[in-house]
């Protein structure tokens, strides 16, 4: 299930050798990753992530869930706390108990009442295509209008 074929301190995690959006990842509670995660699949996070988290899927962040890096997803739903970017190319959805540190790029984005974030928030049409995020990027300076 994880194969560490990226450079160390990364996981890349699918099922087997499909490259389907079928697995669902969890992290538990109590359970501490110091590392990059990469998925094709769904990634649920209870537990603590210090790295990078990517999925070409959905990534929820349970309320006692934190990721201490950036995250680049399909789509988003929090609970718990982010600190670094959050990169979602679709909808974006903090609950209540959700808290961000960090800058925020989303398609769409759905905010509870409660739900708080330190950063600034870019949000529109289609942002970079997900299938692209785990690529570094030629071109690193953004263009703004």
């Amino acid at each position: 299930m994880f194969n560490n074929k990226e450079k160390k301190g990364s996981v890349s995690m699918t099922k087997g050798q499909d490259n389907s959006n079928s697995s669902i990842n969890l992290i538990g509670a109590g359970t501490v990753i110091e590392g990059d995660i990469r998925s094709n699949g769904d990634i649920r996070i209870d537990g603590t992530v210090h790295g990078k988290v990517i999925s070409k899927a959905k990534v929820v962040v349970g309320s006692t869930g934190t990721v201490d890096g950036d995250v680049t997803c399909q789509s988003s739903d929090l609970s718990g706390t982010v600190k670094g970017k959050m990169s979602v190319s679709e909808l974006l959805f903090l609950k209540s108990s959700a808290k961000i540190i960090g800058d925020i790029v989303t398609g769409k984005l759905v905010v509870e009442v409660g739900a708080t974030f330190t950063g600034s928030c870019n949000m529109g049409p289609v942002i970079k295509d997900i299938k692209d995020a785990d690529k570094p990027s030629e071109n690193a300076k953004e263009k703004t209008a």
